[in-house]
């Protein structure tokens, strides 16, 4: 039985995560919204899509899901840390941002790269294959 829990797989699902947090930004509502819990404008909402995509072509069109995993992480951390170096309500003076979402960028840093180095590449070779001759 292989295991659903490898690099590409999350790749899939923050691409997901990513992508729908980013349309829902473009429709009103409490919760992802110019003034709503986590706080978004229409370039913080492509950004979130083109993470999405960059989840993608890494993890499924290059074939390089531990890599993507990292390398997004590790950028993550950069916008963690720009976020709470940054004291106004926007980042590099064109993405709205409020306190929710530099929590949140911190915590998604953790959780990207922890998948990076945690999960496998991929999913490991079944019993017949592995005797494979």
């Amino acid at each position: 039985m292989n295991s659903l829990i490898n690099a590409r797989n999350a790749c899939v699902a923050f691409a997901a995560a990513f992508i729908g947090a980013g349309l829902l930004g473009f429709i009103p509502n409490p919760l992802v919204a110019r003034d709503g819990l986590f706080a978004v404008n229409a370039l913080h909402n492509l950004v979130h899509v083109v993470t999405g995509a960059g989840f993608l072509l890494g993890g499924l069109t290059l074939g390089r899901p531990q890599l993507t995993l990292r390398a997004i992480g590790a950028l993550y951390v950069a916008v963690a840390a720009l976020g709470f170096a940054t004291t106004g309500d926007t980042l590099l003076g064109m993405i709205h941002i409020n306190e929710a979402d530099r929590w949140l960028h911190l915590a998604l840093a953790a959780v990207i790269l922890g998948a990076g180095f945690a999960v496998p590449a991929s999913e490991p070779p079944s019993p017949a294959e592995g005797h494979a001759a």
